[in-house]
């Protein structure tokens, strides 16, 4: 079982500003190849999973999920 951690999700393509307000408390920011990053805490598991089953359901391209080493900046 996991801790709060802080995490990057990076998915395929640009997040509308209705969705991007929706993640209140991350980073969106654009990243390579016409992709996004999105970066902040993940309290538990089941948040995480709540973000990821977010994405599914709007049929948004998790490209990759990988915690955030050091300070958030």
């Amino acid at each position: 079982m996991m801790g709060s951690q802080i995490v990057r999700i990076v998915v395929r393509g640009k997040l509308g500003p209705d969705l991007v307000a929706a993640l209140d408390g991350f980073e969106v920011e654009p990243a390579p190849d016409r992709c996004t990053s999105i970066r902040g805490p993940v309290p538990d598991q089941a948040r995480l999973i709540g973000l990821l089953e977010m994405f599914d359901e709007l049929h948004i391209e998790v490209v990759s999920v990988n915690p955030v080493v050091g300070p958030i900046a």
